[in-house]
């Protein structure tokens, strides 16, 4: 009797153990099967184009994008083709109509660098640019490449004038957009450039081709000018636009992402350069978005104008045929211009398009800072 006590006790040891280890291959399964987004996902999934400049008073564009499941961030910058107060104007006018679609990043001058009030001004500009609206800060290529001391020195964005804004910018939690240096082709001559935009790029603005430039400092400086800012403001929470300028290696961009945790980088204007990568070493441009997913941020560099020859159909037609070829090679498997898309788990393309940047879109004076 006693035998068959014991028999009964083990048989139901047995199942129970069977059962739990069941169980546990149902949950282990559930966490590792990855779901992944097609083609036709594209217009039914939240996004966001973080780098997208908004030129334009008409509403059509925004409009349009939100029809296409976007919403449109713009980051201001100091170029001499639209001041900065004209933007902020544009920007402005935008998300007053469409607060919860369109948010931007306003900008400060620095044609007053030289003077001894430019930090306390710089702060004070913005402090009402937050005020009015913007979500964070956005800082342009002409810090190192065009800024100059009174001697001729080029001021580069680690130098004592940028010190006070900076550590304004970081004791407030600001968020930063930094477009600092250029691509590596910038100072290479046209032939050996990699990316076929980039030679266009450069002959249409032979002031921004380094390699004619020796006198600027150089890719190496500017690298390493960003990098020095980010060591004395390791809190800062700073976007390196455009791949950080290290769009030639994702090695190289891995390293800053490591030393660096407040880092972020966008993937505006330099999509080819991934992909790039990824057509000689797939596996590791894939491993490396799927490792940064927290930290990378889809962005176009897209524009929108008002100008009389501009067709805003034709625009939006355009819109629409580079946002769905970079979705297909992100999202994907099938092939973008002979590359192959990298097929990235959705969970991965829900944080790139939206969950990293969701957090800029906020209402107006969102930002409290503390002096």
């Amino acid at each position: 009797m006693e035998k068959y006590h014991n028999f009964k006790v083990n048989k139901r040891r047995h199942i129970l153990i069977s059962l739990l280890a069941l169980l546990l291959v149902n949950i282990l399964s559930c966490y590792s099967q990855e779901s992944f987004y097609s083609a036709d996902d594209f217009g039914k999934v939240p996004k966001i184009d973080a780098h997208f400049h908004y030129l334009s008073f008409d509403k059509t564009y925004i409009e349009y994008a939100i029809g296409q499941n976007f919403k449109l961030l713009t980051p201001i910058w100091e170029g001499k083709e639209v001041p900065i107060d004209v933007q902020f104007r544009l920007s402005d006018s935008i998300q007053n109509m469409f607060p919860e679609q369109y948010a931007f990043f306003a900008s400060f001058p620095t044609d007053k660098i030289n003077s001894e009030r430019f930090a306390e001004r710089t702060i004070e500009h913005i402090k009402k640019s937050l005020e009015s609206g913007a979500a964070g800060i956005k800082i342009w290529k002409n810090i190192g490449m065009v800024l100059k001391y009174p001697d001729g020195r080029y001021i580069t964005v680690d130098q004592p004038v940028f010190e006070p804004v900076f550590k304004f910018l970081e004791d407030n939690g600001i968020p930063v957009i930094a477009h600092l240096a250029e691509p590596k082709d910038c100072w290479l001559p046209f032939e050996e450039m990699t990316d076929p935009g980039d030679v266009r790029y450069y002959r249409n603005n032979p002031q921004y081709h380094m390699y004619y430039h020796p006198e600027v400092p150089s890719y190496e400086e500017q690298i390493e000018a960003s990098d020095n800012l980010l060591r004395k403001h390791p809190k800062l929470n700073f976007t390196g636009a455009h791949l950080a300028s290290l769009e030639w290696s994702t090695d190289e961009i891995s390293k800053r992402l490591d030393e660096f945790p407040n880092l972020k980088i966008d993937l505006a204007a330099r999509m080819y350069h991934i992909q790039y990568q990824s057509a000689r070493d797939y596996d590791k441009v894939r491993n490396f978005m799927i490792r940064y997913q927290d930290r990378i941020i889809y962005g176009t560099d897209y524009e929108v104008h008002d100008r009389p020859e501009v067709d805003p159909v034709t625009t939006c037609n355009s819109l629409k045929r580079g946002w769905i070829n970079q979705w297909i090679y992100l999202a994907t498997d099938s092939t973008v211009n002979n590359i192959n898309g990298l097929k990235l788990p959705s969970e991965v393309i829900d944080k790139i398009y939206f969950k990293n940047s969701n957090l800029y879109f906020r209402p107006k004076c969102g930002i409290v800072l503390s002096n």
